[in-house]
């Protein structure tokens, strides 16, 4: 019997992977200018 395939995992690293890169790209938007991290939190 074939294994199925565990799509709730596949998703959950997905948006792992994107929760990620999103926070990658927040902290290199707040070195660039450090002024607007005050105003995001």
């Amino acid at each position: 019997m074939a294994r199925k395939p565990n799509y709730g995992y596949e998703k959950r690293q997905k948006e792992l992977a994107k929760k990620a890169k999103k926070e990658e790209k927040r902290k290199r938007k707040l070195e660039d200018n450090p002024q607007v991290s005050s105003e995001e939190n």
